[in-house]
């Protein structure tokens, strides 16, 4: 006999389900990032990739993957157009033959410090408009969201 969950269920999830909420904001979000990116040929998620191999040394692929909330083989497929595009290079880490690292090409690196000033815009537009220039309340929460477990 199946049971059946009532439409008034149904309504309650929609008006006050955090997860759903958070991830219809984050794929509004990722349009906005999306289209202002594209005359860069980068999507929102290549450039916080590209930004977050932006660093004095390069990173091993685990502190990548737990800063962009990824697991490892995601962030292997999410690397892989960015080094067909010459981007971003897979290096062995010379301490460790066994360990790669990800290392920031010259063009990646470039076509990021094109990228930046254009984030910056759309970053400040949404602050000051969405936000009324509080972003730092929603950081916050936000912060505290992506540090919580599973039950």
């Amino acid at each position: 006999m199946s049971i059946n969950v009532p439409f008034s269920t149904t309504l309650e999830v929609r008006d006050t389900c955090l997860c759903l909420h958070t991830q219809r904001a984050a794929r509004a979000l990722a349009r906005y990032f999306d289209d202002a990116l594209r005359p860069y040929g980068l999507t929102n998620g290549q450039f916080s990739l590209l930004m977050a191999l932006n660093r004095p040394e390069p990173p091993s692929i685990a502190p990548v993957a737990r800063l962009l909330a990824m697991d490892r083989t995601t962030l292997t497929a999410a690397l892989k157009p960015l080094q067909k595009n010459s981007l971003v290079e897979i290096i062995a880490d010379t301490s460790d033959r066994r360990s790669r690292l990800l290392l920031l090409t010259p063009k990646g690196s470039d076509l990021l410090a094109k990228a930046v000033p254009v984030w910056r815009e759309i970053h400040a537009e949404l602050e000051n408009s969405l936000l009324n220039g509080n972003g730092d309340m929603l950081r916050s929460l936000l912060l505290n969201l992506g540090n919580i477990s599973t039950p």
